[in-house]
């Protein structure tokens, strides 16, 4: 594992500590905390289906908060950045896909 993804695992569940209890409802929590757990200990991210769904979850749950008026855009954005990079890097031939 890479200082960069137990970095983003770090800010990630700051995060949860900081905002969560006030922004965030227990299952939204739970929904996060599982994508990073997920992805920190993917060593694959493009065959780990499981890691996938959950980033996928994480994703159109941050959207949500936004479209609700829940998160500002940039917060949303920040906390789905951070869980995406919580997990392996993609291959540059994955990437440009």
């Amino acid at each position: 594992m890479s200082p960069e993804r137990s970095n983003a695992y770090r800010r990630v569940m700051k995060t949860l500590q900081d905002v969560g209890p006030s922004k965030l409802l227990d299952s939204e929590q739970q929904r996060i905390r599982y994508a990073a757990d997920n992805l920190i200990f993917s060593s694959d991210l493009s065959t780990d289906i499981e890691a996938q769904d959950a980033l996928a979850d994480v994703e159109a749950l941050c959207r949500a908060l936004v479209e609700s008026g829940r998160w500002e855009l940039v917060s949303a954005d920040r906390l789905a950045d951070d869980v995406h990079q919580c997990g392996p890097a993609m291959p540059a031939i994955l990437q440009a896909a």
